[in-house]
């Protein structure tokens, strides 16, 4: 009778409405968050550079032209040539940006102790051949620019014009019912 008197007073216990969070987990030991507590905040999810505006885009830019004129270009950069032409005004092209943004996004995260001992291998195989060859190829965003150290060139590409879809809609758009367009 008394074993089943401290069961009954037991279940009533682990029933009873939990105490109240005093800021230190039960679980701290072992690197598990507390239960009922606030969660922790989670890292922004980084975006793609061409979806950022204003100061935004040109810190990230900052950032970016510091890890290719640092990093990028010193190590992988090799000659300038018209099969590998390059730009100093890189950073003008969006195409260029958008691409080289991406490279670095993989590289960190294939640097990380996370991505394992062949992390920068991959980064190698798969992400820096493939970017240098689309924005380096002689048919790429920078075949326009410099071909050769010693005859700096920056030229902007003209873009493909609009869809025939895209035209006809704007001019919908600019003729306006009950409006003379003379």
């Amino acid at each position: 009778m008394e074993q089943s008197a401290q069961q009954t007073q037991q279940l009533d216990h682990l029933a009873s409405a939990p105490a109240p969070h005093t800021g230190a987990s039960p679980f701290a030991a072992f690197g598990m968050p507390g239960l009922g507590g606030p969660l922790p905040a989670a890292p922004a999810e980084p975006r793609p550079i061409l979806e950022l505006e204003g100061e935004e885009y040109e810190d990230e830019l900052d950032a970016l032209s510091d890890w290719v004129d640092d990093f990028l270009l010193p190590v992988y950069g090799a000659e300038v040539t018209t099969t590998a032409p390059w730009c100093l005004r890189w950073q003008e092209h969006s195409e260029v940006v958008a691409w080289l943004h991406a490279l670095w996004f993989a590289y960190q995260q294939h640097k990380d102790p996370e991505a394992g001992l062949i992390g920068l291998l991959v980064w190698h195989r798969d992400f820096l051949t493939h970017t240098m060859v689309a924005v380096r190829g002689p048919g790429g965003p920078l075949s326009a620019c410099m071909t050769s150290p010693d005859r700096p060139a920056h030229r902007l590409l003209p873009g493909p014009p609009p869809s025939a879809r895209t035209e006809k809609a704007n001019a919908s758009d600019a003729s306006v019912p009950g409006e003379s367009t003379s």
